[in-house]
């Protein structure tokens, strides 16, 4: 029996969303205030998957000034219909619902196209009737549920009014709502219990669009609560039938490293596969749950090349693995490709500020791995600093920097968690500097490399003092370069390399 691991996207990829075309696949997650957003994932066998870019890549598409970590942009859902992909969302912080559009799922997409029905979470059935049904969540004039309405698809105005089409079977916070068209019925897939411990898939069924619905007599027809393992809060599911005829279901879930349970690389995308009982309903994985080792599916194999875990920016332009803090400040960051270095010039925007400092990060994927990145800095100005930090929101993040203080060039490491703050000042000497970064499940521990001979152990820190339970929000945590100055426009800091090398989980 050929087998999978879970989650087959690991780290912070939310609320994934499926298509297929053929025998390719193309997946999407939030991104909340990070930016580009909704990044877009490519798979032959649906268990391996390769970034192929991102769905909002400008300011236009995406505005996010000053907006809070875990607002901007929330549950995509992606869909194909004639040639064009259609990518849906919420800027919770901006427009609302709308929903951009490419023939080519790695970009570029268009300009955003508003639809005015409220909510979250929106999705897209295109019926075979020429219809087009939108579906969000929200609380309207017949309660809290999913509401539909029609829509043209190439404008986004609506065509008829929102109805509210099923509350779910009364679990909190009913969301994530996607309508399929299977074997002449109409089937609704959402999630209930909210994004925690209490999360779950639940479905109903009609014969119309509009209802009436009826739900499926085992819901949840996928959840972890209340269950003893190592994945919890699977929810947020989306369903999609393989080319061998195949059902699979996408969906998030956590892996908690400590009970009581913490966990603190986000909500991660976990794939199984989906039966269907003989009176026609689909049960999510082993009769509701699921495994980190599950059988694979039997697709053909496609295990995409990687460029390796090292980045030396010597190119153009910054891999798809690198995010911004909210819209970046274009003097605030820079590529030389000759040498080969990310520069970073620091703003007034500190990192327990909302705002857009200059920072570039990526998701931290694994419990343990380690993270170096050599730096060349020399502040002129006292408040100028420069380094790695391991950040989870503007009030929890553990900072490894170089500075300026009482005019002496110093490392500091500082842990911010909630109102409490400790800092370590160490001396040292001139020239560049390896930043060092050891994650295991339960701790970080930073390290210093001067010159080969010569590491100092700058501290240490807890992984669930970072974790989303202490922390709060909807985002996991981002492992990022740098640069800050109280007064202005600062030092150039270069970032001559940057190497992620998991080791495990």
């Amino acid at each position: 029996m050929v087998t999978y691991s879970n989650p087959v996207i690991s780290g912070f990829y939310p609320d994934p969303s499926i298509c297929r075309v053929e025998d390719d696949y193309y997946l999407v997650t939030s991104t909340f205030a990070y930016f580009p957003g909704v990044p877009i994932f490519h798979s032959k066998d649906l268990v391996n998957w390769r970034q192929i870019g991102h769905c909002l890549t400008s300011e236009q598409q995406l505005p996010l000034a000053n907006t809070w970590l875990s607002g901007g942009i929330f549950a995509p859902t992606i869909r194909y219909h004639e040639g064009w992909f259609y990518m849906v969302t919420t800027n919770v912080s901006g427009i609302g619902n709308f929903f951009v559009r490419s023939q080519q799922p790695a970009g570029p997409w268009s300009e955003p196209i508003p639809v005015a029905q409220d909510g979250i979470d929106p999705s897209l059935l295109f019926d075979e009737d020429g219809r087009v049904y939108f579906q969000s969540v929200f609380s309207g004039n017949e309660g809290d549920g999913v509401y539909q309405c029609e829509i043209d698809v190439s404008t986004g105005n609506l065509l008829t009014e929102s109805r509210l089409i099923w509350k779910g079977t009364g679990g909190a916070h009913p969301e994530a709502p996607h309508l399929y068209k299977i074997n002449g019925l109409y089937y609704l897939l959402i999630a209930e219990g909210g994004t925690e411990y209490g999360h779950m898939v639940t479905i109903a069924r009609s014969s119309a669009p509009y209802g009436s619905y009826e739900p499926c007599p085992d819901n949840p027809i996928l959840s972890h609560r209340s269950l003893k393992s190592s994945i919890q809060a699977t929810g947020h599911a989306d369903l999609v039938q393989a080319h061998d005829g195949s059902w699979w279901a996408v969906f998030l879930g956590v892996r908690p490293v400590s009970y009581p349970y913490r966990h603190h690389l986000g909500r991660e995308t976990f794939l199984a596969p989906v039966s269907w009982t003989a009176d026609g309903w689909p049960i999510i994985g082993n009769g509701g749950s699921v495994e980190t080792v599950m059988e694979s599916p039997k697709l053909n194999e496609v295990r995409w090349q990687t460029n390796g875990t090292r980045d030396d920016f010597n190119d153009a332009n910054l891999g798809l693995d690198w995010v911004f803090l909210r819209n970046p400040d274009p003097s605030c960051w820079s590529l030389n490709a000759s040498p080969g270095n990310l520069v970073l010039r620091g703003n007034k925007t500190s990192l327990d500020q909302t705002g857009s400092p200059a920072f570039v990060g990526r998701r931290l994927r694994h419990w343990t791995c380690n993270i170096s990145a050599l730096l060349e800095f020399e502040p002129l100005h006292e408040g100028e600093e420069a380094g790695l930090t391991v950040y989870m929101n503007e009030r929890y993040h553990y900072d490894l920097a170089v500075m300026l203080k009482e005019g002496r060039k110093v490392i500091v490491f500082r842990r911010t968690v909630g109102s409490l703050r400790t800092e370590r000042t160490l001396e040292c000497s001139e020239g560049p500097f390896v930043l060092q970064i050891e994650a295991q499940p339960e701790w970080f521990h930073f390290k210093i490399q001067q010159n080969p001979s010569n590491v100092l152990e700058a501290g240490s820190g807890e992984t669930h003092l970072l974790s989303t339970e202490v922390a709060g929000g909807f985002t996991g945590l981002i492992i990022a370069m740098y640069a800050v100055c109280e007064t202005g426009q600062g030092s150039p800091a270069c970032f001559d390399w940057f190497e992620y090398e998991p080791l495990n989980g």
